[in-house]
C-alpha cells in the first residue's frame, strides 16, 4: 500500500436533532465562527417551518436538501487550446455542500426579515420543488445536458 486513504471524521450531529446534516447546515450558515448565532438560526428557522405547514421540521429540511442537490454538474477541462464544458456525476459529500451553499445563499437574496424567516422561506420553497435555490439546480443540469457531447472526454 503506497498511500494512505484519508478519511472524514463524521460530525455526531447537532445538540438538538443529534442529525450530522442539520450540523453541516449551522456551519454552512455560520459566519466568522459565530456558531451559537448559527444555530440559533437554524432552530428558529425549524420552528417556524413546524408552524407554517405543521410537518416535522426535519423532514421538510431533507426533502429540501433532496430537492436542491444536483446529480451532474460541468467542469472545463481544457483540450488542444478550447476549454470544454464536461458534465460530470457530483459525489454525495460535494452534493449536499452544493445544496447547502445554494440555499443559504438565496436565503441572503431574500428581501427584509430576519435570516432565521429567510432561511425557512427558502426551505419550504426547495422542499415545494419551487424556489430560486430549485431553479439554480436545473440550470446546473441543463447545462450538463447541453454539454452531453463532451462527456467521452471525462477525466
Amino acid at each position: 500500500m503506497r498511500k494512505k486513504t484519508s478519511h472524514r471524521n463524521g460530525s455526531l450531529g447537532d445538540p438538538k436533532y443529534q442529525d450530522p446534516v442539520v450540523e453541516r447546515a449551522i456551519n454552512t450558515i455560520m459566519e466568522r465562527g459565530k456558531k451559537n448565532i448559527a444555530r440559533n438560526i437554524v432552530y428558529k428557522a425549524f420552528e417556524i417551518m413546524e408552524k407554517k405547514n405543521q410537518e416535522n421540521p426535519l423532514e421538510t429540511f431533507r426533502k429540501a436538501i433532496s430537492n436542491v442537490a444536483p446529480v451532474v454538474e460541468v467542469r472545463g477541462k481544457r483540450i488542444g487550446g478550447a476549454t470544454y464544458q464536461i458534465p460530470i456525476e457530483v459525489r454525495a459529500d460535494r452534493r449536499l455542500a452544493l445544496a447547502m451553499r445554494w440555499i443559504k445563499e438565496n436565503a441572503l437574496k431574500r428581501g427584509g426579515r430576519s435570516m432565521a424567516d429567510k432561511f425557512a422561506a427558502e426551505l419550504l420553497d426547495a422542499s415545494n420543488n419551487q424556489g430560486n435555490s430549485v431553479r439554480k439546480k436545473e440550470e446546473v443540469h441543463k447545462m450538463a445536458e447541453a454539454n452531453k457531447a463532451f462527456s467521452h472526454f471525462r477525466f
